[in-house]
């Protein structure tokens, strides 16, 4: 029986590459809206993070999520994404 190919995705923060279930999904909206995408399955440019604050500030302090989805992205959105990382942590949602 053949093998499963296991999606990879490298995460923004890290560098590192991990299999796409581990990461969290960051996603552009049309609109132009940057949020954390759970379920991922919002449309829009998506980016993947790994599940802790500090890879989320490492990509915030390299500016790679400006970068990848070419806009400033303000301060509040960083605020907000560190909050959902830090309930997902705590409940251990998947």
């Amino acid at each position: 029986m053949k093998q499963k190919k296991i999606p990879m995705r490298m995460c923004l923060g890290c560098g590192e590459m991990k299999p796409k279930k581990e990461l969290i999904r960051i996603v552009k909206s049309p609109e132009g809206e940057v949020s954390l995408d759970i379920t991922g399955k919002k449309n829009g440019r998506g980016a993947y993070i790994c599940r802790s604050s500090e890879c989320l500030e490492k990509a915030k302090k390299t500016r790679r999520l400006n970068r990848t989805f070419s806009c400033e992205i303000d301060e509040s959105v960083y605020g907000v994404m560190a909050d959902e990382l830090a309930r997902i942590g705590q409940t251990g949602d998947t």
